[in-house]
């Protein structure tokens, strides 16, 4: 829940928690300054920026999407773990506007998420859809705002294919 101003924990500010209201857009922007310090010095190192997977789980997926979408359409892919955008997202504007390169996006949402729910979880992903992005969508029945091995499982699977390779080198 938000805090009132309290201190926590938590990626960006949010005004509540719902899809229905505005975007605390300059608390996700100053986030997405400091991940993108770290993309930069991934690339530095050598690793190239279509090997790069960003994604996370409930707000974390949220920031994902903010990153790939407005700021690195170059990325490998994203994923979205019991995530959504807000229904006014800059997201959405910002694919809008955009010409080339749209990262896939693989999304798992829980059916008896109780925070973040899942028609907000779908609507995300039917509105990135419709703006041109290559979507896939797993429902988790009974699960609520968690993980679950089945997910992280089937989110492994996916990986693999975004990134083939990795698994030979580690074995």
């Amino acid at each position: 829940m938000p805090l009132k101003g309290g201190i926590s924990n938590v990626w960006f500010d949010r005004f509540k928690i719902s899809n229905d209201c505005p975007e605390h857009l300059e608390s996700i922007d100053v986030m997405c300054q400091v991940l993108t310090d770290l993309i930069d010095d991934e690339v530095k190192s050598g690793i190239k920026k279509n090997r790069i997977l960003l994604g996370g789980f409930s707000m974390g997926g949220c920031m994902a999407m903010h990153l790939a979408y407005r700021n690195h359409p170059d990325v490998a892919a994203v994923f979205a773990l019991s995530s959504f955008l807000n229904k006014t997202s800059a997201v959405y504007q910002a694919l809008q506007k955009g010409d080339g390169a749209i990262p896939e996006l693989f999304q798992c949402h829980g059916t008896a998420d109780e925070l973040v729910l899942h028609s907000w979880g779908e609507e995300t992903n039917s509105m990135l859809k419709s703006l041109g992005v290559s979507t896939k969508f797993h429902s988790f029945p009974g699960l609520y705002h968690e993980l679950s091995k089945a997910e992280l499982e089937k989110l492994k699977s996916w990986i693999l294919t975004k990134l083939p390779g990795e698994l030979e080198r580690q074995t």
